[in-house]
């Protein structure tokens, strides 16, 4: 799950957002474009292979709070 801090739940994007992450997870790709805004973004797979948070805010960032 991404944080709350960069992804509120209360967002009605929410299930959306996470099911394009889901589908991206479950083939094994590096990202997904966001189901919203059309932008690429990555899995949190593919930012825990990097080994660090580059401190961009990723969605899916495994390294934030």
């Amino acid at each position: 799950m991404p944080s709350t801090l960069r992804l509120d739940p209360a967002n009605k994007n929410y299930a959306k957002i996470l099911a394009a992450h889901d589908e991206a997870m479950s083939k094994n790709l590096d990202g997904y474009i966001d189901p919203v805004n059309s932008l690429f973004v990555l899995t949190s797979s593919s930012l825990k292979e990097r080994g660090f948070c580059c401190e961009n805010n990723c969605r899916h960032c495994p390294y934030c709070e």
